[in-house]
């Protein structure tokens, strides 16, 4: 094969998140946003070594279980939902297949695989979404949305995005055809000119609760059409909002600047245009308080089903001390609070580490820390002596140099939560040399229509 040619083949199997694999002239061609038993036409794009990467051109053939239409209108268009086609089952099926393929390769002797545990929703289920300003094409209509799938620049606007409740989709609609309406411009990244960056919007699924926060630069001269003042300007689009029609209530509507030159939504400055900085969200019976930018599993009802499995895996935790390392906002250190004698978290976020504190309190609990740092650090701080450790870091995994220190407390039981399965593999055999046994692992789909998946491990110290 050639680089810049054009082939067509069937795809046999996924790799984690988003890969299809053909093998065409006794060579391995990698094809993202595919699925086996898709017949696909596809151009090399990269060629090394006896692999190849294969750009999409177009799907031939459906595979024999994919329904012939998407549910959402804008499946193949918008980055998201490579899954769309396919029922739930087999999704479950695929994810359960790839995970296992992954991780029987890194775990030494037998374990206990539990299959997976489906999200309880499969549409509707997202209680968060960061949506970006710009144009469906080069110098087009301005736009709001998700980035359209292979581009960096190009946004489609997904107004009728499956994975929200609908009061999204109307947000959306009502804060794009105003801003329309006063010619505002979008912030453009190659230039770092411009007004309008992102809109984040976060809704309780257990409360309905709505917060919705605009996200732009400081660059108002120029930045729209309408002979206003900003305060204006801001108070129009508020005023949109709270006209709208909406199932969900909002409790508040912000403002945030960020003038920074990274593409992504942070915090630079942040004031409210109505109502209050936070909503609430409950999980299993306790009440969370959460902010704009604070870390939150993005779905409510599929965390609650994660969380009973990592509460299962770790056991009785009655009268112990519990280490909670990468604690994000404490959802977890605070489910095991209310049996455990002493919770410390970790987490090197700060705002997230507030929250958790704050939520602790609200939810009247006394026995939770909660430090912020990194954890490769704060380890060589901690005086305390764990009984158990639980385990949920970014997708990257574990630093290399923290697993030691992790493995130097010798306690009897890890939970292991991981959102990816590849960074999980790299990790257990550091493990398995410490002189742990992977005892259980458990699949939890927390984001149906896509390719990714959680992953709950239970380890075992093994007597010397």
């Amino acid at each position: 094969m050639k680089k810049g040619e054009i082939y067509t083949g069937t795809i046999e199997r996924l790799e984690f998140p988003d890969k299809g694999i053909l093998f065409l002239e006794g060579e391995k061609v990698v094809i993202k946003h595919t699925l086996p038993g898709q017949n696909v036409e596809f151009m090399v794009t990269k060629k090394r070594k006896g692999k190849c990467e294969g750009r999409l051109i177009s799907i031939l053939f459906k595979a024999e279980y994919e329904r012939e239409q998407p549910e959402c209108r804008h499946s193949g268009l918008c980055g998201g939902c490579s899954y769309q086609t396919v029922p739930y089952e087999k999704q479950l099926e695929l994810k359960e297949k790839m995970v296992r393929g992954i991780l029987d390769g890194a775990i030494e002797g037998d374990y206990c695989f539990e299959g997976i545990k489906g999200s309880p929703l499969i549409f509707e289920y997202r209680n968060k979404m960061e949506y970006s300003f710009g144009d469906e094409v080069k110098d087009g209509p301005l736009a709001l949305g998700m980035h359209k799938r292979g581009s960096f620049y190009d946004i489609v606007t997904v107004d009728g995005c499956r994975l929200v409740h609908p009061d999204y989709g109307k947000i959306l609609d009502a804060t794009l055809t105003y801003f329309k309406e006063m010619g505002g411009h979008f912030y453009k990244k190659l230039a770092h000119v411009g007004y309008l960056r992102h809109l984040l919007v976060r809704r309780g699924v257990q409360t309905g609760e709505i917060l919705v926060d605009l996200v732009t630069t400081g660059q108002t001269e120029g930045g729209w059409e309408a002979p206003v003042s900003e305060d204006e300007f801001l108070s129009g689009w508020k005023k949109r909002l709270l006209d709208l029609s909406v199932e969900g209530r909002f409790v508040g509507i912000l403002h945030t600047r960020n003038d920074s030159l990274a593409d992504v939504v942070q915090d630079g400055g942040t004031e409210i245009l109505f109502g209050q900085g936070w909503f609430y969200e409950e999980l299993l019976g306790l009440k969370f308080k959460i902010t704009p930018f604070s870390f939150f599993q993005t779905n409510s009802l599929g965390a609650e089903v994660l969380y009973r499995q990592v509460r299962e895996y770790i056991g009785d935790v009655k009268g112990s001390r519990v280490f909670d390392l990468y604690s994000g906002t404490g959802t977890i250190a605070q489910i095991l609070a209310p049996v455990a004698e002493h919770v410390t978290g970790v987490e090197i976020v700060e705002e997230a580490v507030a929250a958790a504190r704050e939520n602790a309190a609200l939810n009247g609990l006394s026995n939770c820390e909660f430090i912020a740092g990194d954890v490769l650090k704060v380890l060589d701080t901690l005086t305390e002596q764990p009984d158990f450790i639980i385990l949920d870091p970014p997708r990257e995994g574990i630093h290399p140099k923290a697993l030691p220190k992790i493995l130097a407390y010798g306690v009897q039981r890890i939970v292991y939560v991981s959102c990816k399965p590849t960074s999980l593999a790299r990790d257990l055999p550091v493990f398995q040399a410490g002189g742990y046994k992977v005892e259980k692992v458990c699949c939890v789909d927390q984001f149906a229509n896509t390719g990714h998946v959680e992953c709950v491990v239970l380890m075992s110290k093994v007597k010397e």
